[in-house]
C-alpha cells in the first residue's frame, strides 16, 4: 500500500522531472490537480494527482502536445490518455523485466 499524500521532490523523481516542471503543470492545470499544502505551505500530492501529471506529462512529452491542447485532451477525453499512460507503463515494466532476462542468461 503507497503513501496517502506525496512530496514535490517525490513525485518530480516518480515522473522522472525537474521539480520546476512538476510545479509548473500544478499552476498550470490546477482545474485537474489540487495538491494540498502543510503548515509551511508545501505542495503534498495524492495518487489520484499524479497520475494525472503522468498523463500530462505523456501528453507533452509523447503526443508533442501543447499545453493548451493538453487542457483540451484532458477536458473532453480523459479515459482514452488514461488508457494509453497504463499500457505504456506496462510495456516499460515489461522491457525492464525482459531486459533482467537477458542479463541474468
Amino acid at each position: 500500500m503507497g503513501k496517502l499524500l506525496y512530496t514535490m521532490g517525490e513525485v518530480a523523481q516518480e515522473l522522472g522531472e525537474n521539480a520546476s516542471a512538476v510545479r509548473y503543470w500544478s499552476n498550470y492545470f490546477e482545474k485537474f490537480i489540487k495538491p494540498q499544502r502543510n503548515a509551511k505551505g508545501n505542495r503534498l500530492y495524492h495518487p489520484e494527482d499524479i497520475e494525472t501529471l503522468r498523463q500530462i506529462q505523456y501528453l507533452i512529452k509523447n503526443q508533442g502536445l501543447t499545453l493548451e491542447g493538453v487542457a483540451h485532451r484532458l477536458g473532453e477525453d480523459r479515459r482514452s490518455v488514461e488508457k494509453s499512460v497504463k499500457a505504456l507503463d506496462l510495456l516499460k515494466g515489461i522491457r525492464e523485466d525482459l531486459i533482467q532476462v537477458k542479463k541474468a542468461l
